[in-house]
């Protein structure tokens, strides 16, 4: 594996993998905190002499084109972040030409590498339970080779800088490896402050170490709440959760989300927090809305007594108390998931508690991670980005990290 910072850029192309799937509204970009990820990266390779292909993928068009998700309406943000004009190949796969052109400090974008389902190397048009779905799936997986071996074409080097996909092994973030020697693929600056990022609360915990969990589905983050339960002092579980762990005890949450099918669950994390010596922290009351509206009308409730027409939407007043005094003194700092509907700013005071709390703590000496789309809205939303230690522009793949599972993307890299 190379060195990004003692690489020899000159003369070369450099295929990058970022991860510039930005949120868009009326074809603007709402958040570029991706972009701006990517940058330092970027930058030094067009600094070093090195000419910049540029790959990444937008939502899930699922092997179809879908103008909508077309990152044709990114490249004037690109551009200007860059400095730099940045041209566009509007075909991720016959870019040969464009590519081969590219001179010393020029940049080419290429189109989204989803609208081909060879990137995600998944079979469409098929059911699993098709007796022909395996034949099938082995039949993309070849067709996949064949797509990252193209993508690998265009370019001397290649760079993996998309934390947020690295826990996807696809063609353009695991596969595309295999065509480069080991001395001319490595990780990008951000992947390399990622991975930094995750050791620092994995490999040098100082206590009390506390996550904070949100989110809506006790059943989407179960395996990393288990593993946390074997590393953590504390762990806060908030957001749509709060519910099913209300109702495994027999409470009334009114119209409020749930798993009814994961109360077992939610009762082996209290009893896996018991077991391991570990503070769980749950909202004692909500501040529930009569609808699923910013503009609702507002009553506080217990968590496990909302009444019928009534839904939590945000943790309650004690809530936002309790998480605030189970984080203060704290050295070591995880969090992924907001504590309620933070969208709604008649609803988003337990997420800024949350916030606050983790910004008091840093500024008095911890370290605190913020991993996970929503959370990272929350920061930013409140205005905490600069108060928090690191801010992680992956979800999926910082969850996986922390869970121990081994990240396609980086071990592609790393051999």
């Amino acid at each position: 594996m190379a060195n990004i910072s003692t690489y020899d850029f000159a003369g070369k192309k450099a295929i990058v993998r970022v991860d510039f799937n930005v949120p868009l509204q009326d074809g603007k970009i709402t958040d570029d905190t991706r972009i701006k990820g990517a940058l330092p990266t970027l930058k030094l390779i067009l600094e070093k002499g090195g000419a910049l292909i540029i790959m990444s993928h937008m939502g899930k068009p699922k092997g179809k084109v879908k103008p909508e998700l077309s990152l044709s309406q990114i490249v004037d943000a690109v551009s200007a972040a860059l400095g730099t004009p940045v041209k566009f190949a509007p075909d991720c796969a016959n870019a040969s030409e464009a590519a081969a052109a590219l001179k010393p400090g020029e940049v080419l974008m290429l189109e989204n590498l989803r609208y081909y389902p060879e990137e995600e190397g998944k079979p469409v048009g098929i059911d699993k339970e098709d007796p022909a779905y395996e034949e099938a799936k082995k039949a993309m997986k070849a067709s996949q080779k064949e797509f990252a071996k193209k993508l690998a074409s265009y370019a001397d080097c290649y760079v993996m800088d998309a934390f947020g996909t690295a826990h996807r092994k696809h063609a353009s973030t695991a596969v595309i490896a295999d065509y480069f020697g080991a001395d001319d693929k490595m990780l990008g600056l951000l992947m390399e402050k990622e991975v930094a990022a995750v050791d620092a609360v994995l490999g040098n915990i100082k206590r009390p170490f506390i996550a904070i969990m949100g989110g809506s589905k006790v059943s989407s983050k179960i395996g990393i709440i288990e593993n946390l339960l074997g590393k953590v002092d504390k762990l806060i579980l908030c957001g749509g959760m709060t519910y099913t762990f209300a109702k495994a005890h027999g409470g009334n949450i009114g119209q409020s989300i749930c798993e009814p099918d994961k109360l077992d669950v939610a009762l082996g994390v209290e009893e896996l927090a018991k077991k391991n010596g570990v503070e769980l922290v749950l909202a004692p009351d909500a501040i529930c809305g009569d609808a699923f509206s910013n503009d609702a009308n507002q009553k506080i409730c217990p968590a496990n007594d909302i009444p019928e027409g009534w839904e939590g939407m945000d943790a309650g007043p004690e809530a936002q108390k309790n998480f605030a005094a189970a984080i203060k003194g704290c050295k070591t700092i995880l969090w992924n998931g907001p504590a309620g509907v933070f969208e709604f700013d008649n609803f988003c005071a337990g997420s800024r508690a949350i916030g606050e709390a983790i910004a008091e703590a840093t500024a008095e000496g911890a370290f605190s991670l913020i991993g996970g789309g929503d959370s990272v809205a929350c920061v930013n939303k409140f205005g905490l980005a600069d108060k928090v230690s690191y801010i992680s522009t992956g979800g999926g793949a910082l969850l996986e990290a922390i869970e121990g599972k081994v990240l396609p993307g980086v071990a592609a890299i790393r051999g």
